[in-house]
């Protein structure tokens, strides 16, 4: 798909440009006098530039991946989680620049204002850019081990095909998915061990359950439930456990990235309904637990955070997916696309409570006031 586009770009630089001529040459910043006062504007406009570029204020949407997918294995998130959300950030980032440097003739037509079409950055600098930051995300995944590099480098490869051809394809939307379904298990897979000289041997550190901990009086041997305790931690936790999280999760993003292929000249309605139809199953699939014994025991308040995230993921998705149906022109069209960004934070979070990672859902959710801050000065569309 085609990544959503940012608003219009703040104007000012012919003011900028014009401050400068009248200044006069004797006033310097700094009292060594050694460096121009309008360099300051120059650089926040050239910073302005590339948030604009990168849609940094996407990127909360990003990190809730590894920790739902840390989460799916029942593992807590632990330096190979931080080093796949290291690594996501870096590619995301790059699929951003990529996608404006592939699209930037079209954007000359289309948007104008975008950094490239607009001159404020220049294509050279995008690619270079999206080179770079590919290559240090690989570099963070290679650190969580191989098993996660490898994973990595299907989710570059995806990123990088998606921009440059598949995008335009009828493929478009299942490369995008793929893209998220991959990196959420990267996060399970960086998570899960790494298998390398490091020490790590892939074995899960997972928490025992209640009953084991605590058994009743009169249960049996304490001796042979601490020994039943000890082997749970070792046992080997396959990331293959986080695929259907992963699969919801890439559910999602076929359907929001569906819409986008609309949101420049607007004008379906088909899209957004059936986006809508698809947000409502997950929400309704996500609030239902995963079956399984660890999970019979959840008490109420984990009922409701889970309840809660599914609600929250449906309030965010519903209503603007609602209105393009309705009038399927080019903003609102663009704000459902907003909106089905913005709705992965609060199914990732439902991801992980529905794993049995209650803390974990809330620290996701915790990045939603942060996302709204940013989005208010770099739209994520």
């Amino acid at each position: 798909m085609r990544p959503p586009r940012l608003l219009a770009a703040v104007a000012g630089a012919p003011a900028l440009l014009g401050a400068r001529a009248a200044a006069p040459p004797s006033r310097l910043s700094g009292a060594g006098g050694t460096a121009p006062a309008p360099d300051r504007p120059r650089t926040r406009h050239t910073l302005r530039a590339w948030a604009e570029l990168l849609r940094v204020s996407a990127l909360f949407t990003v990190p809730g991946d590894a920790l739902a997918g840390a989460a799916a294995i029942g593992r807590r998130p632990d330096r190979g989680t931080a080093l796949a959300v290291g690594a996501s950030l870096c590619l995301y980032e790059a699929g951003m620049a990529l996608n404006d440097w592939a699209d930037r003739d079209e954007d000359a037509v289309d948007r104008p204002h975008r950094p490239i079409p607009s001159g404020r950055i220049a294509p050279g600098a995008a690619l270079a850019a999206a080179g770079a930051l590919t290559a240090a995300g690989l570099a963070l995944a290679a650190r969580a081990g191989r098993p996660a590099l490898a994973v990595a480098s299907s989710l570059a490869a995806t990123v990088w095909a998606y921009d440059l051809h598949l995008k335009h394809t009828k493929a478009g939307p299942a490369a995008m998915a793929a893209a998220r379904t991959l990196d959420l298990l990267l996060g399970a897979t960086a998570t899960a061990g790494r298998g390398d000289p490091d020490g790590h041997d892939g074995t899960s550190s997972v928490r025992p359950s209640a009953a084991a901990a605590h058994p009743a009086p009169g249960s049996g041997n304490p001796t042979s439930v601490s020994a039943s305790v000890s082997a749970s931690a070792s046992v080997p936790v396959s990331p293959r456990a986080a695929l259907p999280a992963a699969l919801l999760l890439g559910a999602h993003t076929y359907a929001v990235t569906s819409v986008s292929r609309h949101e420049a000249q607007g004008g379906s309605t088909a899209a957004p309904l059936a986006a809508l139809a698809a947000t409502t199953a997950l929400g309704a699939a996500v609030a239902h637990e995963r079956p399984g014994a660890a999970r019979r025991d959840r008490g109420t308040p984990d009922r409701l955070l889970l309840t809660a995230f599914a609600g929250a993921y449906l309030r965010t998705a519903g209503p603007p997916l609602l209105h393009a149906a309705l009038n399927p022109s080019p903003p609102l069209t663009q704000r459902a696309v907003g909106g089905g960004i913005r709705a992965m934070i609060p199914l990732q979070a439902a991801l992980a409570a529905r794993a049995g990672s209650s803390l974990g859902g809330l620290a996701v959710m915790g990045l939603v006031p942060l996302a709204r801050s940013l989005a208010r000065k770099v739209s994520p569309t």
